[in-house]
């Protein structure tokens, strides 16, 4: 009865942990969105490069240096946007 209550007690703990985490994300997810939007981003940066210049090295320079410094600029601006609390909803 005793470790029935315990175990009830930290289910209802980690539950409450859940729902507050639901509301926020963690650095890892921004950087796995960060990195998975970038390939996007790269791949349309490069074949545009590419229609403009006509030279493939000239347009995978372009999309190297627009991957580097786009994916900084996301990553710290979802971490941003995370810590503002407007158009979230509360548990």
């Amino acid at each position: 009865m005793i470790l029935d209550q315990i175990f009830l007690q930290r289910d209802k703990e980690k539950s409450k942990s859940y729902q507050k985490d639901k509301t926020s994300e963690k650095p890892m997810r921004s950087i796995v969105k960060a990195l998975s939007w970038r390939l996007v981003g790269t791949l349309d940066t490069l074949f545009v490069s590419y229609l403009l210049t006509g030279e493939w090295l000239l347009a995978t320079s372009i999309a190297s240096i627009d991957f580097l410094t786009k994916l900084i600029l996301y990553f710290a601006h979802e971490r941003i946007w995370n810590k503002i609390n407007w158009g979230k909803t509360a548990s």
